[in-house]
């Protein structure tokens, strides 16, 4: 196997030759599994950035779906706020309205208790005076039937 012409020979297996279309040099034996090599590195790249291009479209249609997703819940969610807020403002209306009512009608009764009370006040009197005439009108009575049973 290891004759003397192989060891010293420039043409054989390990020779270097020069190939200015693939810009360098190479072995004689590299040459034809290099241009291969390059051309399905080549495309192989190129596949590779198909596939990039599909994936990040797809990725771009994802996002612009997602977003579009979000800006309706968005606006669905404003929206519903939106109206709960008008609705809150109604019946927060409505309670205020209610609420001087009662109000205004606890004053009328506290101003009626009030009136009232002031009138009560000469009752008492009155009610000592009616007791006194009460006495009176008993023992005028008892005066009358006294006389009126004379025999």
């Amino acid at each position: 196997m290891g004759g003397k012409g192989d060891s010293g020979s420039s043409e054989g297996v390990g020779a270097v030759t020069e190939h200015p279309e693939l810009g360098g040099s190479s072995t004689g034996s590299e040459l034809p599994d290099e241009r291969a090599g390059t051309e399905l590195n080549r495309r192989e790249i190129v596949k590779a950035v198909e596939v990039v291009e599909k994936d990040s479209l797809a990725i771009a249609e994802s996002f612009t779906s997602l977003f579009s997703s979000l800006r309706s819940a968005l606006s669905e969610a404003t929206s519903s706020s939106i109206d709960h807020m008008h609705c809150f403002g109604d019946a927060t209306g409505r309670l205020q309205e209610s609420v001087l009512d009662a109000a205004t009608k606890g004053n009328r009764y506290i101003n009626s208790c009030l009136r009232l009370n002031e009138e009560l006040k000469g009752i008492e009197t009155l009610a000592a005076q009616l007791k006194f005439l009460r006495r009176n009108v008993d023992a005028l009575d008892s005066a009358v039937n006294k006389l009126i049973r004379l025999p």
